[in-house]
């Protein structure tokens, strides 16, 4: 038999969490998840655990470090992940994570038990701060579209704050990804227009999904850079 099928302690994933927010995030909050169970760093009324970036690459060593930074800032911005410093030495950047479990009820349709992935069972002597290798469960999981990462890096840009929970920007999203475009097409066309508009107030307001991942959204992708094409035309208005 292969050595490559669960031979190892598996990562667990839901994957109706993952179509919600992402393949990448849903990882990295199951396994957050996990380790606050076990852990002992209670602060301020709340869980925590704490470690690298290079330390978690190395639980997860299927993505690289800028990955996991990714994936982690999209989980901070989308505000389902808590992070602090509460090392005794400031100059220890080391983070510190806890889930707002609050917030992760807003994306909770009461899924039936069906569709959710069970959880690993691990002997109390094998837990510790710092995770072991694992590698990914996740052949139950359809093709993901990282709404997450595409709603948190538009704010990011634009110094706004659109809700994930939108379904119809989440319909946008959906449509664009149906026709074959990719993340990588998406956080261009942002970059691109937010070049173009954020400088100017009048133009700034159409930095927004219904404008941006709307029926125009091949026509800014394929923009030439520095270049503004300030028209009536350039705006999803009927949208």
């Amino acid at each position: 038999m292969s050595r490559l099928l669960i031979n190892e302690r598996p990562v667990m994933i839901i994957p109706s969490l993952a179509e919600k927010i992402g393949l990448n995030e849903a990882v990295v909050l199951q396994q957050i998840h996990y380790w606050l169970g076990i852990s002992k760093h209670k602060i301020e009324g709340r869980t925590w655990v704490y470690n690298t970036y290079e330390e978690w690459q190395k639980q997860l060593p299927f993505w690289s470090v800028s990955t996991i930074k990714r994936t982690i800032r999209s989980l901070e911005m989308i505000g389902l992940l808590l992070s602090e410093n509460w090392n005794q030495m400031k100059m220890d950047k080391t983070k510190w994570y806890s889930i707002d479990y609050e917030k992760l009820l807003e994306f909770d349709d009461s899924l039936p038990e069906s569709q959710a992935a069970p959880i690993v069972e691990r002997a109390p002597e094998e837990a510790s701060e710092k995770m072991q290798d694992s590698a990914v469960h996740s052949s139950s999981v359809k093709k993901v579209i990282p709404y997450a990462e595409i709603i948190g890096y538009l704010n990011e840009k634009t110094g706004k704050n659109f809700k994930l929970s939108s379904i119809k920007t989440r319909e946008l999203i959906h449509a664009r990804y149906g026709e074959g475009f990719t993340l990588e097409d998406f956080t261009r066309v942002i970059d691109l227009k937010s070049a173009d508009w954020q400088p100017d107030p009048v133009w700034n307001k159409f930095l927004r999904p219904e404008t941006l991942f709307g029926t125009k959204f091949e026509s800014y992708l394929n923009q030439q850079e520095g270049k503004k094409r300030q028209t009536e035309e350039d705006f999803n208005l009927d949208e």
